[in-house]
């Protein structure tokens, strides 16, 4: 047997949970979370106990993340009087009104610096190597900031400009706001996908909602401006009525190229 091969043996036998390329043995039951996952419109009466729904929350929290920045929040509506209401910003879809459980996905814009100072705060090496330290001081702030108005965003603007004809391909920016809430909501939107197959793998199930009020639902959880519901998901058991048809998807070579 090589060293390599030797090292490999070594390494599946001492961590045998760990996948490696020849060692996948947790293949078959991630295949089946993700493919048994529906969106389910109708959900039984059966509760999701807290213990598994803050599991579910860790497991969403665990996704990847643009510079661990982690821009998001999850608000479960718990209350009766709030569930009532929220049911209703959700246009009284069946998703909402019988799941167990109803979390507004929500993405935020404005704790970008707050975050970067308390990830260098709990960063795990102490003391927090220099490279780390510069990129949430100086690389980060450079990335986000924007000034009033965008007024710095036009000079940020060229000097990328310059330096893409000098150093080749660099990262672009964000000029707008619009730019910092893509962003945002891009990275929620990961976690959300997290929060829905680790509700899956937990034997329950999940609607994502977009057709939903935003201003009203802002509203009622009282978010401000810089506060976007990436979407609301309803949770539960899934009712034997609960899927309306059986999966699809369209063709694999239509969505994939290899270039």
């Amino acid at each position: 047997m090589s060293q390599a091969k030797a090292q490999a043996k070594l390494h599946t036998d001492s961590q045998p949970t760990i996948a490696t390329p020849s060692h996948t043995p947790h293949l078959e039951a991630f295949k089946q979370v993700v493919e048994s996952r529906r969106s389910v419109r109708k959900f039984t009466d059966t509760p999701i106990p807290d213990d598994v729904l803050r599991d579910c929350l860790r497991l969403a929290m665990l996704a990847p993340n643009s510079s661990n920045l982690q821009p998001w929040e999850f608000y479960v509506i718990d209350s009766e009087k709030m569930r009532h209401r929220a049911n209703k910003i959700c246009m009284n879809q069946n998703a909402a009104k019988t799941a167990a459980r109803l979390i507004a996905v929500v993405a935020r814009t404005d704790n970008w610096l707050a975050h970067s100072q308390q990830l260098l705060r709990e960063f795990p090496i102490k003391p927090v190597p220099k490279k780390v330290k510069d990129y949430y001081t100086k690389v980060v702030p450079l990335d986000f900031i924007r000034g009033p108005i965008n007024v710095l965003s036009a000079a940020k603007w060229g000097v990328i400009q310059t330096l893409r004809q000098v150093k080749g391909p660099i990262k672009s920016p964000y000029y707008t706001f619009d730019d910092v809430k893509n962003w945002a909501t891009n990275n929620t939107a990961l976690a959300a996908e997290n929060l829905m197959l680790a509700l899956r793998a937990h034997g329950f199930d999940s609607c994502p909602m977009g057709g939903l009020d935003e201003p009203a639902l802002k509203k009622l959880l009282n978010l401000g401006d810089d506060h976007h519901v990436v979407m609301m998901i309803g949770a539960g058991e899934r009712a034997d009525n609960g899927i309306y048809h059986e999966q699809f998807r369209f063709d694999y070579d239509q969505h994939v190229k290899h270039v």
